[in-house]
């Protein structure tokens, strides 16, 4: 086969009289529109030859397809491709040709046959799937809906719970669960695919099996009375979980179209609502989210160098305790033998018991067997000396924030580690050159910042100095891509990206409070807007020792733009120091539930008076748009100085860090990408405001001010000699 750029189908036709159209679009086989057109071409080819008697449709080198290709959205969105008319796919080729065909079709699904793979293998007449083939409709994580034919298809293949489960939640299910709820008809090996499915075509023909044309199917479809129920029931739920998202509801409208009005009026429901969607502010959000993940790992001047990562085969770590613990696991799972060190016996045995905890609650939660978390943890050796570093590959430090204690154990490390191993500080704050400062060692020297719980968070921070050697920066990005973390490459100084980006977060939100806002209403407000939780709330989680420490490393490195709040040093002194002692700015309960405290008033008087300022009337009663402004507004001036001072390396790289490190919504496409739907001149002309009346904390940096006095987006990178601070 010539290697065409562009996706086709193929079409052969066997002595048995079977036509076998193949999607071929590498890597995925996906659905662009050339795959589209192709394979409408190769049915009417296939029910024009008098050969052929029967259609089996599959996709090239084990996958069937992985569905539309997201890459056309933008071109669609854009208008820089024409769009196929309302319907033209789903109706006039998957309804009006494939299912209504006087021949009938068989779809061979392995690996994964999701989105409109799925779809166009439900317009068949039999799907016969292998069991570890993926099927599944996950569109609503991109803002959009099945728009092939599925929103009505899924219903009447599993029934109106099911299908709402699995389009709802976008989670795939397995071959052989596909099976138990009728999504596929029988599932056989990789190596007996191809020919049960012609077989089965052929039975069809000779009505020794059913021929079904899936659009039709009622059986499955509960009575209407009962149907309502479930539909009204999904719409509740929807609306709790996701109360800023209109896609989900849609897709619910147009799966009761057709139940209500027939499978037909659904299709068209179904065509005119993905074309409103697909314009959304919401699709183009988490298309831009989908490809700034995908993203992350192109570094210009570093991967594009022909560089092959090395082979970890050893990893150590430094420190046992949330984040060493964590880390290790991470690490564990993936199936590296770790050496865990600790200083002493003590806490050594404690650190082994935090993974051990870590494992178990996996197979609590029937993620893991207990035999694999036995094997798991035969992975894991203990060390209170340097000894059995001899032969490590990588090590990662993560000890307390102590910037000699850090120096005096990397220069022990360059002592007792061979020589390519690489040295790698889980810091959250500290310069990457003040820790490497007393060894010779520094072009193996790289951050490999965890966000807490490791083993959890998906980001991974690799920071990197001026001399880290991008070998080296090569090999973490695949360690943190085998680890299934989302790694992005940062540049080094205070707080790196996610931290610094985020600083100004919760000093905005203390002064707001002195001024006369209340704490309450500005973490109701946050969480409105689609954060899991609110600054004050997140100060209480991760502790106020943690807070101060991190908050006093902005303070020394910007003090021009810092603000300076008393609030968490008197609240600690106090002992009120977060969760862990049971209040902080709320109070807790046993089940770690929080409550406003109206002790707290007595505490932000006393910062007031230390603070020198009095209350702002104007403060005392701001709207809930007004404090997200307040709020985010200097996090996206902080965030466009990490891109002027070339920190990050793209714009899409602070998005993905805001949504994963800090938990910004998915659906509103990162920390730039938003604030480029309200505009750099809006936003610099708040802050301009903000700064007359408040302070310097607000200024605009000049890379906003010069990207608003042209109207420019934010995204979009200037020439660098320009974008100096």
């Amino acid at each position: 086969m010539s290697s065409n750029p562009k996706g086709r189908t193929t079409i052969e036709v066997g002595a048995d009289g079977v036509a076998v159209i193949t999607i071929i679009n590498p890597p995925v086989n996906s659905l662009s529109l050339d795959v589209l057109y192709s394979l409408k071409e190769s049915y009417e080819q296939a029910l024009k030859r008098d050969d052929v008697k029967a259609i089996v449709v599959t996709g090239a080198n084990g996958k069937f397809s992985g569905g539309f290709d997201i890459s056309a959205f933008g071109k669609l969105q854009g208008g820089t491709v024409e769009s196929p008319k309302p319907g033209f796919i789903a109706v006039e080729i998957l309804t009006d040709t494939v299912e209504a065909a006087r021949k009938p079709s068989v779809a061979a699904i392995d690996g994964l046959a999701l989105g409109g793979g799925l779809e166009v293998a439900m317009a068949c007449h039999a799907r016969i799937s292998t069991p570890n083939a993926q099927l599944g409709l996950p569109e609503l994580q991109l803002g959009i809906l099945p728009g092939f034919g599925g929103t009505q298809r899924l219903p009447r293949l599993v029934g109106l719970a099911k299908s709402l489960e699995m389009m709802l939640t976008s989670k795939p299910v397995k071959g052989e669960e596909a099976f138990n709820v009728g999504l596929v008809d029988a599932v056989v090996s990789s190596n007996q695919l191809l020919d049960t499915a012609r077989k089965w075509a052929l039975d069809i023909l000779e009505r020794r099996k059913p021929w079904v044309a899936s659009l039709h199917k009622t059986d499955k479809i509960e009575p209407l009375g009962e149907a309502r129920e479930i539909l009204k029931f999904a719409r509740v739920q929807t609306r709790r979980q996701a109360p800023n998202l209109q896609h989900p509801l849609v897709c619910i409208d147009v799966v009761e179209e057709g139940i209500v009005s027939g499978p037909r009026a659904g299709l068209w429901k179904e065509a005119e609502a993905f074309q409103g969607l697909l314009h959304s502010d919401t699709c183009k959000a988490l298309v831009n989210i989908f490809f700034a993940q995908r993203g992350t790992t192109k570094v210009p001047g570093v991967t594009d160098l022909g560089l092959v990562p090395r082979r970890i085969k050893k990893v150590a770590i430094l420190g046992g305790g949330l984040m060493g613990s964590g880390i290790a696991t991470a690490l564990l799972l993936s199936g590296y033998p770790v050496i865990l060190k600790e200083v002493n016996d003590k806490f050594l045995q404690a650190g082994m018991g935090r993974v051990k905890a870590n494992l178990q609650s996996s197979v609590k939660k029937g993620k893991m067997s207990q035999e694999k978390c036995e094997k798991t943890l035969s992975l894991l050796k203990g060390s209170l000396e340097y000894e059995g570093f001899r032969d490590v590959d990588m090590v990662i430090e993560a000890v307390i924030e102590n910037v000699s204690l850090k120096q005096q154990i990397f220069a022990d490390l360059e002592k007792y580690c061979p020589p390519h191993c690489i040295l790698a500080s889980n810091t959250s704050t500290i310069d990457l050159n003040l820790i490497g400062e007393k060894t010779k060692s520094q072009d193996r020297i790289i951050g490999a910042h965890f966000f807490s719980p490791a083993h959890v968070m998906p980001l991974l921070e690799i920071v990197r100095t001026q001399k880290t050697s991008p070998q080296v920066i090569v090999d973490l990005l695949d360690v943190g891509k085998k680890i299934r973390k989302t790694p992005v490459v940062v540049g080094n100084c205070t707080g790196f990206a996610v931290n610094r980006m985020f600083f100004p977060y919760t000093q905005a939100a203390l002064l707001l409070v002195e001024r006369g806002t209340d704490v309450y209403r500005i973490d109701k407000a946050i969480t409105r807007f689609g954060m899991p939780m609110g600054p004050f709330r997140l100060c209480d989680l991760v502790g106020f020792g943690v807070a101060i420490a991190t908050g006093g490393q902005f303070v020394m490195t910007f003090p021009e733009r810092t603000y300076k709040s008393m609030l968490i040093p008197l609240m600690q002194e106090d002992k009120r120091a977060g969760e862990t002692t049971r209040k902080g700015f709320y109070v807790y309960d046993d089940r770690r539930k929080a409550s406003p405290d109206p002790e707290i008033k007595k505490y932000i008087e006393k910062a007031r008076e230390m603070s020198g300022v009095t209350i702002d009337p104007k403060l005392a009663k701001l709207s809930d748009k007004d404090i997200i402004e307040m709020i985010f507004f200097p996090v996206v001036n902080e965030a466009c100085r990490v891109l002027a001072e070339g920190i990050a390396v793209k714009a899409s790289d602070l998005d993905i860090s805001a949504v994963m490190g800090m938990g910004f919504p998915p659906y509103r496409g990162g920390i730039i990408f938003w604030a480029d739907t309200l505009g750099s001149k809006y936003i610099c002309s708040r802050l301009d405001e903000w700064s007359r009346m408040y302070g310097d904390f607000f200024k605009p940096c000049s890379y906003l001010a010069e990207r608003a006095a042209k109207g420019a987006p934010l995204s979009s990178t200037m020439d660098p000699a320009k974008s100096r601070l």
